[in-house]
């Protein structure tokens, strides 16, 4: 999918061309294999492993992240997103398209 991104935003001559979710497909590139959430940002966190008799070791709190593929309809096309649970219930309740624009406006991509 990655490599099909690349392509289509290599097509495009100049940036008055680039499809409405270009920003969003540049940033997939470039966050190409890492374990953080497309839309809310969320990451692994550190934290203490704790024993019985309460010795505490580092480890890592990991998110719960899911490859997902989404149609948007305002452009027909298909886009794949490593989401968390919790922004797929947030799409599930506003819709993709909300959802990608209001992460477009603030500014999270």
């Amino acid at each position: 999918m990655l490599l099909k991104a690349k392509n289509r935003i290599k097509d495009f001559s100049n940036r008055n061309n680039l499809p409405i979710f270009a920003p969003l497909l540049i940033n997939l590139i470039q966050k190409d294999m890492s374990k953080i959430c497309d839309l809310t940002g969320k990451r692994a966190i550190k934290g203490n492993k704790v024993s019985h008799s309460n010795a505490k070791s580092l480890r890592r709190f990991k998110p719960n992240l899911k490859t997902k593929k989404f149609f948007i309809p305002e452009t027909k096309e298909w886009i794949t997103l490593k989401v968390s649970t919790s922004a797929l219930r947030t799409i599930n309740k506003k819709g993709i398209s909300a959802v990608l624009d209001e992460v477009i406006k603030n500014g999270s991509i």
